[in-house]
């Protein structure tokens, strides 16, 4: 496969906006982590770890993408071409699988639901989610469409199962949550199911009409930019739910301090 030279560097650009902004979630969660109340620190810390794992990540796929392509002068011009070493899928699937399952545990651990019902959701919605990326990625590194369309479908199923339980079953747990929060945190299930929705669009990128360097393009992008709404933004918005919580349990705000006060 060849890349144009801006083909290239759009996707390299875009691996290194990701790293970088990653890694700065990562500093802000476990810099901002003691600030918040014990009850709620835990949301943040997992925030902080799933932002930390992707920005490593991220770092390896961005080696990998240079390793994969060298620039080469041909007769129609200056073009990145394949080299012997192949783009390696694997380290954003290996991101997934211990990333996406701490998702879903950053929501019910902001919520501070009683432990068995906790311990409940965090296996059971965890465990889906690993699924889900364990059954996406035989159709992710295959290069027929029927074997994409397929494993796209079984990783479907998963995921599917993971909205109904945050649609119906956390729904019954939003009356016991502060009023002041209580709809931000019914938002929280929606952002996650609206950030999810982008990885199975990406995947369909070369099922529905776009090939070879084109594909793979809007592949890359579309996962990176999933990646950066998914872990770090919605990391910021549960960051913004235990901060409230935490200044509704203290009674004073976050940033308060009585020798600044007026």
């Amino acid at each position: 496969m060849e890349l144009s030279l801006s083909q290239f560097e759009l996707v390299s650009n875009m691996f290194s906006f990701t790293i970088a902004a990653m890694g700065a979630a990562a500093l802000f969660f476990f810099f901002t982590s003691f600030q918040i109340h014990p009850k709620y620190r835990l949301a943040v810390l997992v925030s902080g770890v799933v932002v930390a794992l992707a920005c490593y990540h991220y770092v390896r796929i961005y080696d990998s993408w240079h390793d994969a392509y060298a620039l080469t002068e041909t007769e129609s011009g200056v073009v990145f071409q394949e080299t012997a070493t192949p783009f390696n899928d694997y380290y954003r699937y290996a991101d997934w699988i211990l990333t996406v399952p701490l998702l879903v545990i950053e929501l019910i651990a902001v919520m501070a639901l009683a432990a068995p019902i906790a311990r409940s959701l965090s296996w059971r919605l965890g465990g889906a989610a690993v699924l889900m990326i364990i059954l996406g990625y035989p159709g992710e590194i295959s290069s027929d469409n029927g074997t994409r369309w397929l494993f796209w479908g079984l990783s479907m199923l998963p995921f599917l199962y993971i909205l109904f339980v945050l649609l119906t079953e956390l729904s019954t747990s939003l009356a016991r949550q502060p009023e002041d929060v209580r709809g931000r945190i019914s938002f929280a299930r929606y952002l996650i199911v609206i950030t999810w929705s982008f990885y199975p669009i990406a995947y369909l990128a070369p099922m529905i009409g776009l090939s070879g360097a084109n594909a793979e393009v809007a592949l890359q992008v579309g996962y990176s930019i999933a990646d950066v709404l998914a872990k770090a933004a919605f990391g910021l918005y549960i960051y913004s739910i235990a901060a409230t919580k935490s200044e509704l349990e203290t009674g004073e705000a976050l940033s308060a301090h009585s020798e600044y006060a007026a």
